[in-house]
């Protein structure tokens, strides 16, 4: 009786959501063409206030356990509940448009906030604690903020499609039904 409470369609989601996540950020892939922000924004929109943040949290917590911990974790969590709060603003109005810029917005400030991060706390090691060090730490970044943008375009296209299309196909089904 007790585990019925917890089998509701939005917790298989979630529950799917973060073992992809988890799975794919193990196969190989290129350096940051990742799901997570996706899963997170996605989230967001579909899933419960709580899920937006949970998820993520849970999908980087279970990775990183096993990929490595490091000094950035906080950061690099805390990009990805940010990305599932943007998905909450953009379930608002959600359109082609606002995913679009809400999954961009959740790339920009991945990039900024994590190289900004490890120029900090990694400073007289790579880069000078000056603000040419900073500039140098984002030149440094930038492959990997490419693929972090097409990394999450493609996974947030694959998730809201098949979520819009199976809605889609659920209000056919209900309209020829009646």
């Amino acid at each position: 009786m007790m585990i019925k409470k917890y089998l509701t369609t939005q917790n298989l989601t979630a529950g799917i959501l973060i073992a992809f996540a988890v799975a794919a950020r193990f196969l190989p892939h290129p350096a940051n063409f990742a799901p997570v922000a996706a899963v997170a924004m996605f989230s967001g929109v579909y899933l419960g206030k709580r899920a937006s943040i949970v998820v993520p949290v849970l999908a980087m917590m279970a990775s990183d356990i096993f990929l490595g911990l490091h000094n950035l974790i906080f950061f690099t969590w805390g990009c990805m509940i940010l990305s599932g709060l943007i998905g909450r603003v953009v379930r608002k109005k959600k359109n082609v448009y606002t995913i679009a810029g809400g999954i961009l917005l959740g790339s920009v400030i991945f990039f900024l906030v994590t190289n900004a991060a490890v120029w900090f706390f990694n400073h007289g090691e790579f880069y000078a604690f000056n603000f040419s060090g900073l500039i140098l730490a984002y030149e440094y970044g930038l492959p990997f903020f490419r693929n972090t943008v097409l990394g999450d375009l493609f996974y947030t296209g694959v998730f809201f499609g098949v979520m819009e299309l199976v809605l889609a196909w659920q209000k056919r089904k209900v309209t020829i039904r009646t």
